[in-house]
């Protein structure tokens, strides 16, 4: 299916809130509690669901939701996660994928880390804007947010780790230089507030987590 397919089947509203919800869990969803959250149907859900598997936009498989195995613990219920399949749509065409590739080549080959570093963090400060700061995780998750980070707070609050990594395609080809600078552009925009940025890895999340500063120190 054409991206523009595929991202018009959003404009259904149930099907809308159905994917919306899915994909904010950031961990695979039954039928029931998918359907629960949009307030329809099950089968409604189920069928909404399934349109958008076969365009691509969710992945599906199945497991018991009970927790249980063996005699007497159900049979295998269907479930629904985000795809890991990028949709892109730009009237008229655009390839800035295949320019950010080449450039980030370039900067590679030419050894550029450090400077591409210091633009990042440029960058990072003029998004925060001019005497601009953060006080807690909370006020920072709201720009990284809008910037289609998708933070997400530990269970206990004290890490703000991000679902979604917007550089993802290019990150992969290249992971120490963009990496990097992804950092080094969350360093900027967090500069002068009581939060800190590291680089904190994970399989499936972001590179870069946040956390208060240590004994307020900013």
């Amino acid at each position: 299916m054409e991206d523009i397919d595929a991202i018009a089947l959003l404009q259904d509203p149930v099907r809308r809130r159905l994917y919306e919800f899915v994909a904010a869990q950031g961990r695979e969803v039954g039928r029931g509690e998918a359907a629960e959250a949009a307030g329809v149907a099950r089968t409604l859900a189920a069928f909404h669901l399934d349109k958008l598997v076969d365009a691509g936009l969710l992945e599906a498989g199945s497991r018991r939701l009970t927790g249980r195995s063996g005699p007497g613990a159900g049979r295998p219920a269907k479930v629904y996660r985000r795809s890991a399949a990028e949709r892109d749509v730009s009237l008229p065409a655009r390839d800035y994928r295949t320019a950010a590739g080449l450039l980030a080549e370039a900067a590679e080959t030419a050894g550029l880390d450090m400077e591409l570093q210091d633009a990042a963090r440029r960058r990072g400060r003029a998004l925060r804007g001019q005497g601009a700061s953060f006080d807690d995780l909370d006020q920072l998750a709201d720009v990284l947010a809008g910037r289609g980070y998708e933070p997400v707070l530990d269970d206990d609050g004290a890490v703000l780790r991000m679902r979604n990594c917007p550089f993802h395609t290019v990150a992969e080809q290249f992971p120490p230089l963009v990496c990097g600078m992804n950092l080094a552009l969350l360093e900027g925009l967090a500069e002068g507030s009581r939060v800190r940025v590291r680089m904190d890895p994970r399989p499936g999340w972001c590179c870069v987590a946040a956390a208060p500063s240590k004994n307020n120190e900013h």
